[in-house]
């Protein structure tokens, strides 16, 4: 078993090292003031999935011999020797591995059960009229629990909106609104925010890990505001925003609908002009794929030989 543990170890350090490159390098890209926001959430969607999947581990050797870089890395096969060597300090680790991600799983189960609660709660006190209303064919349910607009479910989502907010806001405040969260419910941003908050249970004690969750929660928002831009209800939606957390009603903002409010509505009033930038968008997508590349291929010229364990 002891022999099993310096490969393993040694894979996990070349994998999130590579991992976290492709991490910075596209945080440095989507730092970039041109190109979309879609393209820019998507970029972060792949570098989520890039620390879950070790995309060099289905290739392993693949290749290896013809690059000339390909060897272990020193110091880092080290510390997988070490932690064999010593069972006694691997076992602390696993040990406070393990205290982090249960404590993760179970902040993660209780938020999901919490939510199926209230969302069985709404049903039995859903009234007969409101069955049946869509927006753009994606269901729509009032809430007594919602403090704001958000989409509810995974793999069958619907828009739950508070009572009485069409009292709060104008029929075309509503639309813009709407519009926002149709686009989260298409593209099943709820099924990949579970994945990315499952894999932060098992990678907490990564800093990047927690700051790719933070940028692809500020895109999955600003590319959901770039599609109703590009409706041309961009100051609707402005004016809905500023509306939902007016301090007087300061239950009628979530942190779904606030998180990163002053950045999305500098990008509402900054951005009317939804006009494409393809080169930029092109761009920024040509140098990631190259990244990404790059990155899933030194992750297999360093691995391909580390079931060799220097000892």
């Amino acid at each position: 078993m002891r022999e099993h543990v310096a490969p393993f170890v040694y894979f996990l350090e070349v994998h999130l090292l590579y991992a976290s490159i492709l991490c910075l390098a596209a945080w440095g890209l989507t730092s970039i003031r041109a190109g979309s926001a879609t393209w820019k959430y998507w970029i972060w969607v792949v570098t989520s999935l890039n620390f879950i999947v070790p995309l060099g581990g289905f290739f392993d050797r693949f290749g290896a011999a013809t690059v000339s870089w390909a060897h272990q890395l020193r110091g880092l096969d080290a510390i997988g020797v070490s932690l064999a060597h010593h069972p006694t300090a691997g076992a602390v680790l696993a040990g406070a591995w393990l205290c982090g991600t249960t404590l993760m799983l179970a902040r993660l189960l209780g938020r999901i059960r919490a939510d199926r609660r209230a969302a069985r709660a709404d049903a039995a006190r859903a009234a007969e009229p409101q069955r049946g209303l869509r927006a753009h064919g994606v269901p729509i349910r009032f809430s007594a629990s919602a403090p704001a607009p958000f989409v509810a479910g995974i793999l069958r989502p619907n828009i739950s909106l508070p009572h009485g907010i069409e009292q709060l806001l104008s029929g075309a405040e509503l639309d813009a609104v709407l519009l926002h969260e149709v686009a989260h419910a298409r593209r099943r941003d709820n099924l990949i925010g579970l994945i990315h908050e499952a894999a932060l249970c098992g990678l907490w004690f990564h800093p990047l890990v927690w700051l790719t969750a933070f940028r692809l929660v500020l895109y999955r928002e600003l590319s959901c505001d770039e599609r109703v831009i590009e409706k041309a209800h961009g100051a609707n939606l402005v004016s809905a925003l500023a509306k939902l957390a007016v301090p007087q009603q300061p239950s009628l903002l979530q942190a779904r609908a606030g998180s990163y409010l002053g950045v999305r509505l500098t990008r509402l009033v900054d951005g009317q002009s939804p006009e494409p930038c393809v080169a930029a968008n092109t761009l920024l997508a040509v140098l990631f794929a190259a990244l990404l590349f790059a990155c899933v291929l030194g992750t297999i010229a360093h691995t391909a030989h580390c079931f060799v364990v220097r000892t």
